[in-house]
């Protein structure tokens, strides 16, 4: 007789959000500093593999960066989330009346009269308490919890990606058409992470594209001013 393997639980939304979060964050910024150091360097020398080696020293210092920083983020945050529903498992074993009562007038603000609130947190609580409290107060799910793993590997391709299409623009194109080829590309790119972050965090998508877009412009400015300078 074989025993059948468990079914692997499906992401949340929330999850899947998260990692993608990390990748549009992570892009943008490996769009940024990759050209911030592209233009800094490409000012000061005209050697393509100096300006080259720069970029690609840059753009694999921020991947991994971003890719450890968001690991950290997000281990606190799964941390934090365990730390909630232990804490609410032993409310409910000292305290089982207060944490009822929680999840009755979480429907009662709903606009549920309140007998009928009553009855629902009772046959909610009956059947999963512990889920159905930290459901209430903290909106989690038991077992779903934020992967720093994967926002990490997300983050850490996405900002290795996003520098690629300036060290490209800025090494491969012809001299003629170097400085405004990079300028175009870095534009594009950041008001596409501008366009994504917004739909991902159902902001304005408008004003998220551009406020990248001149966040990317001023960037460039900035770098260009400090190549010159040295």
């Amino acid at each position: 007789m074989t025993m059948s393997k468990p079914k692997k639980q499906k992401k949340t939304m929330a999850e899947r959000s998260n990692t993608l979060r990390a990748g549009v964050l992570g892009s943008n910024d490996g769009i940024l500093t990759v050209v911030g150091v592209l233009f800094s360097v490409a000012v000061a020398t005209t050697n393509t593999f100096t300006i080259f080696i720069a970029g690609l020293s840059d753009l694999l210092a921020c991947a991994f960066s971003m890719a450890s920083g968001e690991y950290a983020s997000v281990s606190s945050q799964k941390d934090t989330e365990r730390a909630a529903i232990e804490k609410e498992r032993e409310l409910i074993k000292t305290n089982y009346q207060d944490e009822l009562n929680v999840v009755a007038n979480f429907y009662v603000d709903r606009g549920v009269k309140q007998a009928t609130a009553d009855k629902i947190a009772k046959e909610l609580m009956e059947q999963d308490a512990l889920g159905t409290v930290v459901r209430v107060k903290y909106d989690l799910q038991l077992g779903h919890y934020m992967n720093p793993w994967d926002a990490a590997f997300s983050s850490l391709v996405s900002a290795a990606s996003g520098g690629i299409f300036p060290l490209v623009a800025m090494t491969l194109l012809p001299n003629a058409i170097k400085w405004p080829g990079t300028i175009l590309a870095v534009t594009l790119s950041v008001a596409l992470t501008g366009f994504l972050s917004a739909k991902l965090g159902d902001g304005l998508v408008k004003t998220a594209i551009i406020r990248n877009v001149i966040v990317g412009l001023v960037t460039m400015a900035i770098h260009y001013s400090v190549g010159l300078m040295l």
